[in-house]
């Protein structure tokens, strides 16, 4: 029976130092990708485990990191997650997942339950808590979250401009001759909605076209919150050319209450969503949306969070949203 591989048999393999080697499976390393794609196919050749056992006694490191998510089933978690799983590939590191169901109380909790399993970082997606909180947890434990802005030494947070992505999907139907524009918000506590909403409206405004609040439904960010909005809002008589729908499972759910009555998208109504979920492309039609990087944000989080760990400023950064046209809008008749 063979003996098992060893970190030198990886940088023999690989053709780079075993302190290269290290540093990639500790996620400190900055390298050319054909030397990591080099070490992480050695890995999987040699079958390399680490000792983490090891690793863990001389770092006094778990070689976990906690990830908080606000509803394990959504698509829009599940795509950031997959960033976040590639993005630990190879540095050693696994993940404990916890959802805090877009409470504070109980986002506090799972955070506290995380620190209790000696996490070495935290990654929050999202959620309700104040900065404030947020940043003293991070007095315990390094925290890198998503849509808020911070930035101290323990703490780093990335927050996309929902209000400017908001804006580009509704000019987009502005500029398309629609005026008569609903929207199919969020709940009015989630900040993202509320932003998204103040986008709606600054593009309204800057087009002279006066804000109508009966255009403007409130739905719960899923796809059953979206067809029950857009059966109130056809149910409240009012008309209409196009929808701007909060997220894109919101726009799926408005999608299918125009499909039973038989209204068409595009030719009847225009349709927006944002995200750009996966799935988005594979509706029908496929959807017009505003694209957040989703997939880089999980990758970005996960590299911040492993330079926290080591002592080293987080200096990541995330592409900016974007209107993906596709072929749920169409110019006003």
């Amino acid at each position: 029976m063979n003996a098992p591989a060893t970190l030198t048999d990886v940088a023999r393999r690989a053709g780079v130092s075993p302190a290269t080697v290290s540093r990639i499976l500790n996620g400190t390393a900055k390298v050319a990708d054909d030397k990591r794609q080099a070490v992480l196919a050695a890995i999987s050749e040699l079958n390399f485990a680490p000792n983490q056992m090891a690793q863990s006694l001389k770092h006094g490191r778990t070689m976990t990191i906690g990830i908080v998510v606000q509803d394990i089933a959504s698509p829009f978690f599940d795509e950031i997650l997959h960033g976040v799983d590639d993005g630990l590939k190879g540095t050693g590191y696994a993940s404990v997942i916890v959802s805090g169901h877009w409470n504070a109380d109980e986002e506090a909790e799972r955070i506290r339950l995380l620190l209790a399993r000696k996490v070495d970082g935290i990654i929050l997606l999202t959620g309700r808590m104040t900065d404030d909180t947020v940043l003293r947890f991070a007095e315990q434990r390094p925290i890198v979250s998503l849509g808020r802005v911070l930035q101290t030494e323990r703490a780093v947070g990335y927050k996309l401009d929902n209000e400017h992505g908001a804006w580009l999907a509704v000019r987009h139907l502005i500029e398309l001759g629609h005026r008569r524009i609903a929207h199919l918000s969020g709940p009015v506590e989630n900040r993202d909605s509320v932003e998204r909403l103040a986008g709606y409206q600054r593009a309204l405004k800057e087009a002279d076209i006066a804000f109508d609040p009966a255009l403007v439904v409130e739905g719960t960010l899923h796809e059953s919150g979206g067809l029950l909005a857009m059966n109130r809002l056809y149910d409240s008589g009012q008309p209409f050319t196009a929808v701007f729908a909060v997220n894109d499972q919101t726009a799926y759910g408005a999608r299918l209450f125009l499909y039973r009555k038989g209204i068409r998208v595009p030719d009847d109504v225009s349709l927006v969503g944002f995200d750009d979920l996966p799935g988005s492309s594979y509706t029908t039609p496929p959807l017009t949306t505003v694209r957040q990087p989703l997939y880089v944000i999980g990758q970005t989080a996960v590299q911040s969070m492993l330079r926290l760990i080591n002592g080293e400023p987080a200096d990541g950064a995330i592409p900016p949203v974007e209107l993906v046209v596709r072929e749920t809008t169409r110019r006003s008749a």
